[in-house]
């Protein structure tokens, strides 16, 4: 049920899966938020809070941003609750915690998916951007999803999937794993990040399928599980905590 196990171009074994990710994103997190601007051409942040809204954010919820990364999905959330809401933002990179506080002031905790260091109940709404193919352990990490969500509150997950139309996976691979890493290489002249951003299309590939993912979620008990995709790659995993 995990993403992927071992990847032999960056680790031997599932025991060197976690350093090898906190010194990759530690290490890259300065040049995060504009690699991202580039490759989705500055729609990213736009897109990432729509949606949210199309999962069920409102104004006034509290909301949990697992991976927060930079915070770019927790910008969004923040700008969908209001000054009613709020929204905490949650990685286990210290060097991304820093780049999201440094880009805008919000509640930021290191920390892990598989083991969330909050109360039963404490959140109205959870995302996730772009980095479940990075967790470790799919059940593990839903039943926490669970637990810290309130009855009726929502999830939503995003994540790039593998296109099956055989023409867009040729482009997206030559894309995600070709250009934009020569280009994030050359413009930033730092080589940790073409690396960063070759790992980020081959977890694409090693990541399990969406049939394994919903399923994973309808097991720990979500209800109203579904899929959707935009654009052929662009899957949101929507789901809600029943009573």
């Amino acid at each position: 049920m995990k993403p992927h196990d071992v990847l032999p171009n960056y680790y031997g074994a599932p025991s060197e899966r976690r350093p090898f990710v906190a010194q990759l994103f530690d290490e890259g997190a300065r040049h995060y938020e504009r690699v991202n601007r580039w490759m989705s051409f500055g729609t990213g942040a736009d897109f990432r809070r729509e949606a949210l809204e199309r999962g069920g954010l409102k104004p006034g919820m509290r909301v949990l941003d697992v991976a927060t990364g930079t915070g770019v999905v927790a910008r969004g959330a923040r700008e969908v609750v209001g000054p009613s809401g709020s929204v905490v933002g949650l990685d286990p990179s210290a060097g991304m915690l820093h780049e999201a506080g440094r880009l805008a002031s919000l509640p930021l905790v290191r920390g892990f998916a598989e083991s969330l260091p909050f109360a039963d109940r404490s959140f109205d709404f959870l995302s996730m951007g772009y980095a479940l193919r990075h967790v470790a352990d799919l059940p593990t990490t839903f039943a926490e999803y669970r637990r810290v969500l309130r009855p009726q509150s929502r999830l939503v997950l995003l994540e790039i999937v593998r296109p099956p139309n055989p023409v867009l996976h040729a482009f997206m691979r030559f894309y995600l794993r070709r250009l934009i890493p020569w280009l994030t290489s050359v413009r930033s002249r730092d080589k940790g990040v073409r690396t960063m951003m070759e790992y980020f299309w081959d977890t694409i590939e090693a990541c399990v399928p969406p049939e394994t993912i919903l399923r994973a979620l309808r097991d720990v008990g979500f209800a109203e599980v579904k899929q959707v995709v935009e654009f052929g790659c662009l899957a949101e995993y929507q789901a809600q905590r029943p009573e």
